[in-house]
């Protein structure tokens, strides 16, 4: 059994952060007004914020039971906050209106990555896990997500949930630094901003350090799956998961000019997209295979078609790769996640609407978030998928040896936080001023 961290009452375990028990600030204007139809979803988000007492540190459940509310029966999944849905929620509450409520997933992610923790050395030190455990944050730093296995009778832990995807910390950063860019917003406080900044300086230079890599196209690799003694390495590199970092270290250069690893860090990870570029010709590859260096041709993924169409330098050339996306994954009037198109998946979906208005084709964005709103659940938040299940062509871990990577009809906070952000125009890659 993996021993706990000592229990320590947040209140004073993170006093000296200054990110603890602040004052609950009132709701400010949306950035961008929403459509009535989107309201809803921000209703829904910063209800599950409220609801969890007084005004300290949280993490939001990403998953709905699959009847549409309350707690999903699977026990890996019943508490867990994922960390790039929670990120997702933190930018989708900005849009909102709700600065106030996205503090308190701010503050959760700031001690996350702050707090010191005397288990955490070397790669663990102040990493982003995958998953926590869903609520009110009361130990510090938040634990990673774990449940009690009867059968077992042991303390269980998810090698994944457990671990760190190189993307999923990179979307943490971008969202801590929507609370640095926003000195204007009463609901982000100076100390907030500054501890905001620092963890994702620290996010940046674990992502440098731990998974730079000079093999094949360069770039950074995957990241960790596990922890401990358990942890690996994870070879294969994610074109999706460079998207992110060139947005990161653009941002992250811009909040910290003094700096010049952000700019360096920039680059490296645009060389990958260039070079994915290529190697597609009109279209993004999802990657490499685990040997970070061989193209990896037997899948496509949707997001990685998508995401560096938002980046703020993208070339004209890569809108090639929106034509693409239609063909290989189009299906039903929405998107599938890979080209096998077995079903759409509501959050692609969600994205490529965002990336459509980007695009100047305004029409088929308000088609496509029509699509999205129409999927919403008993409890608020979207369902994933419209039909029971979609598979991504991905496995889940080192250990998998299909790919057991699916989605299913389950309510889904990633997918209602990308709808949130597609209606409000808010493109989580830039600026959140």
């Amino acid at each position: 059994m993996r021993r706990r961290p000592a229990f320590r009452v947040l209140a004073a375990a993170v006093a000296a952060l200054g990110i603890a028990r602040a004052p609950a600030a009132a709701p400010v204007s949306p950035e961008t007004p929403l459509p009535e139809a989107a309201r809803p979803l921000c209703q829904a988000m910063a209800g599950r914020v409220d609801a969890i007492g007084g005004a300290g540190p949280v993490f939001l459940r990403s998953w709905d039971a699959p009847a549409g509310a309350g707690l999903h029966p699977d026990p890996a999944l019943a508490g867990a906050a994922f960390a790039y849905d929670n990120a997702l929620a933190l930018r989708a509450l900005i849009a909102c209106g709700r600065s106030d409520a996205a503090a308190r997933i701010a503050a959760a992610f700031a001690d996350a990555v702050l707090s010191e923790d005397p288990r955490q050395a070397g790669v663990d030190r102040g990493r982003v896990r995958n998953a926590y455990r869903a609520g009110a944050q009361t130990e510090s730093p938040p634990p990673p997500n774990g449940w009690w296995d009867d059968a077992a009778g042991r303390w269980v832990e998810d090698p994944y949930q457990a671990g760190t995807a190189t993307g999923n910390a990179a979307w943490v950063g971008l969202a801590l630094l929507a609370v640095v860019e926003r000195p204007e917003d009463t609901a982000f406080p100076a100390d907030l901003r500054g501890h905001a900044l620092d963890a994702t300086r620290r996010i940046g230079r674990w992502v440098i350090d731990q998974t730079a890599d000079e093999a094949g196209p360069g770039g950074y690799t995957g990241g960790v799956d596990g922890s401990g003694t358990g942890l690996r390495r994870i070879g294969w590199k994610s074109t999706e998961h460079h998207a992110d970092l060139v947005a990161l270290f653009s941002r992250l250069a811009a909040a910290d000019p003094g700096n010049a690893d952000w700019p360096a860090a920039a680059d490296r990870a645009r060389a990958f997209l260039d070079r994915m570029w290529q190697a597609g010709r009109d279209h993004f590859p999802t990657g490499t295979l685990p040997d970070g260096a061989t193209v990896n041709t037997a899948t496509s993924g949707l997001d990685a078609q998508l995401w560096p169409l938002l980046l703020g330098d993208a070339p004209r050339l890569w809108q090639g790769a929106w034509a693409w996306a239609g063909d290989a994954h189009g299906i039903d009037g929405g998107f599938d996640f890979n080209d096998d198109r077995d079903g759409i998946w509501i959050e692609g979906t969600a994205q490529a609407a965002l990336v459509a208005d980007r695009l100047g084709q305004t029409d088929e964005a308000q088609r496509l978030l029509h699509l999205v709103l129409g999927e919403a659940s008993p409890g608020g938040w979207l369902w994933a998928t419209r039909t029971p299940s979609i598979t991504t062509g991905l496995a889940i871990g080192p250990d998998s040896v299909i790919d057991d990577f699916r989605y299913h009809r389950w309510p889904h906070l990633g997918a209602t936080a990308w709808a949130v952000l597609a209606a409000a125009r808010a493109n989580p890659f830039t600026s959140a001023r």
